[in-house]
């Protein structure tokens, strides 16, 4: 981490990582959409299973990394939500050609 010199230098930083997120966000989102030509039915989409590994895989990194594993959570449970609708729905466009 850089040791910054002022407020205005640390407000950049934090830009900077925020821009970082989106990105990392939006290639997720795009290997989300990929993943819908492999799959079935919607269930298949939906898989509870996995959301289930994936939000306690991420909560306990969180710990690891001394971040609230509350709010972790509540990352990953709307942002997978929101992602899975975009999966159904590039699903049914895939299996509607």
């Amino acid at each position: 981490m850089k040791n910054c010199n002022s407020l205005q230098e640390i407000r950049e930083e934090i830009d900077s990582i925020d821009e970082q997120i989106l990105e990392l966000i939006a290639k997720r989102k795009d290997y989300v959409k990929q993943a819908a030509k492999f799959k079935h039915s919607v269930e298949e989409i939906k898989a509870d299973e996995r959301v289930s590994q994936v939000i306690n895989n991420m909560r306990h990194k969180a710990l690891s990394l001394g971040v609230s594993p509350n709010l972790v959570t509540e990352i990953y449970t709307k942002m997978i939500d929101d992602m899975v609708e975009t999966e159904i729905a590039q699903f049914r466009n895939t299996k509607s050609l």
